[in-house]
């Protein structure tokens, strides 16, 4: 696909060309931006462009769904987008792919993860550069270091993108404000995951509220609002796509969770039991907790409290809280809240006025992320889910 500049209004652009295959069109996007970037870099210092620069216009362009990227796009043009909006539409893509490339590369420095995307994380590949893995700094290794520098460039060009794009467009406040509020949300999101682990947060309704914040509003809720401020859509479209999001997104974020415990090694790109070990603060976790407790099985609690958050525990230990998961109840009761969930945001993307052929392009996208098949009715990546259960069960805000 030849190379589009949103921004170059004597630039042919036919929407419907990009509708045929939007992440081609967002990375062409993001490969023009991030060339003059990385020309910027090299006139700043070649061993900066080299190391940091070029690493991170690599990380950007490798890999991802481009799931932020497609969902801003059809919102835009389910809200009636055409010329003009589709090349800032293009833009905002290309800044969601930098700052999702920002949180990836802090989130594995954080996480101490030493794999993402199932290759060698961006900090690892440094320490690994320099041999300094085995040094520790007072803020961890050299490589951790200056990946954190690495992600903050990423945040930096994600700015300049998204100012680019809005420039002189009458919806530019709107989307700022949209733009302000999802990197404050994901940054407080990251910092309740964080604080959970080291104070053991156990509620089923900390870890919606930390995962609606640190995902489901900046994966769904935030792209799909942005994609119709950008197409000048009442404010009430942009609410409504909002709060759809947040419902999906949700569900989104519980489906990671179930991957990140029962997931294949070679799809996640890490190690099975890692979020057990780390003492993540996932909704399944909790439910497991909440179902244990219910169920007076005090075997189960102290399983759960030996076990996850312990940096050392063995693949048996690890194994044997897995089978917990399955037999309380945990496994099925999350899966069945993913179909509640995924269910209603894209009902009330429906809802929400866009075009139908957008609206099931949307639901489709929210489908396949969550782990449903197209036109099923259950987690694909799911074996056994129970049947029959009433009730949305102990997942919830208000708990």
């Amino acid at each position: 696909m030849r190379v589009l500049d949103p921004l170059d209004p004597l630039e042919p652009l036919d929407p419907l060309d990009v509708d045929e295959d939007v992440p081609a069109a967002v990375e062409a996007r993001l490969g023009e931006m991030l060339e003059r970037r990385l020309a910027e870099a090299e006139a700043t210092d070649p061993v900066f462009a080299a190391d940091i620069a070029a690493r991170v216009a690599q990380f950007a362009l490798a890999g991802g769904r481009r799931l932020r990227s497609e969902l801003l796009w059809w919102a835009m043009r389910g809200c009636g987008g055409e010329d003009a909006e589709a090349r800032r539409a293009l833009g905002a893509a290309a800044a969601l792919e930098l700052i999702q490339t920002c949180a990836l590369v802090h989130d594995d420095v954080m996480d101490g993860s030493s794999l993402r995307r199932g290759r060698p994380a961006l900090h690892v590949v440094l320490d690994d550069q320099f041999g300094s893995g085995g040094r520790e700094l007072p803020c961890g290794t050299f490589g951790g270091a200056a990946a954190v520098l690495a992600g903050d460039l990423a945040l930096g060009w994600a700015d300049d993108a998204f100012a680019e794009c809005v420039h002189g467009s009458p919806a530019a406040t709107r989307a700022y404000a949209i733009w302000r509020a999802m990197r404050t949300e994901m940054v407080a999101g990251q910092y309740l995951d964080l604080r959970a682990q080291v104070t053991g947060a156990r509620s089923a309704g900390q870890a919606v509220r930390t995962a609606v914040l640190k995902t489901a509003l900046y994966t769904v809720g935030h792209p799909l609002a942005l994609g119709a401020a950008l197409a000048g859509a009442p404010e009430r479209t942009v609410r409504r796509l909002r709060e759809a999001g947040r419902s999906a997104g949700l569900a989104f974020q519980l489906h990671d969770d179930l991957q990140g415990i029962f997931g294949e090694p070679a799809v996640i790109g890490k190690p099975v039991g890692e979020d057990v070990r780390e003492g993540k603060a996932t909704c399944v976790l909790a439910v497991a907790r909440e179902l244990c407790a219910r169920q007076g099985d005090r075997a189960g609690l102290r399983l759960l409290d030996e076990v996850v958050g312990a940096p050392a525990a063995g693949t048996r230990d690890v194994a044997r809280v897995l089978d917990l998961l399955v037999s309380c109840g945990a496994r099925d009761e999350v899966a069945e809240r993913i179909e509640e969930l995924c269910g209603d945001g894209a009902e009330a993307v429906a809802a929400a006025g866009l075009s139908p052929a957008a609206a099931d392009r949307i639901g489709l996208l929210l489908r396949g992320a969550c782990g449903l098949d197209p036109g099923g009715t259950r987690p694909a990546a799911e074996e056994s889910v129970r049947d029959g259960a009433g009730g949305r069960g102990p997942i919830g805000e208000d708990r």
